[in-house]
């Protein structure tokens, strides 16, 4: 019997913005200058939407970029 590969559990990890957003988008944009203000766009309650918008122009995992984002948030 063949083993049929199982498609990896993506558990999606809450994520929250903490803090001030305007602070911590423009450290974004010194870290990561091909970040438009577009990208850093944040509106409470659509997180999600910023993480999609942030995975693609850096071409990067939603786990790589809710850890970008954390370490510019202050610690709770």
């Amino acid at each position: 019997m063949q083993s049929v590969p199982r498609a990896q559990n993506k558990v999606n990890i809450p994520f929250k913005v903490v803090g001030n957003w305007d602070v911590q988008s423009k450290t974004l944009k010194e870290k990561f200058s091909q970040l438009t203000d577009a990208d850093l766009k944040f509106e409470t309650g659509k997180e999600e939407e910023l993480l999609k918008r942030v995975e693609t122009r850096l071409n990067k995992k939603r786990e790589e970029v809710i850890n970008i984002i954390q370490k510019g948030q202050p610690k709770v």
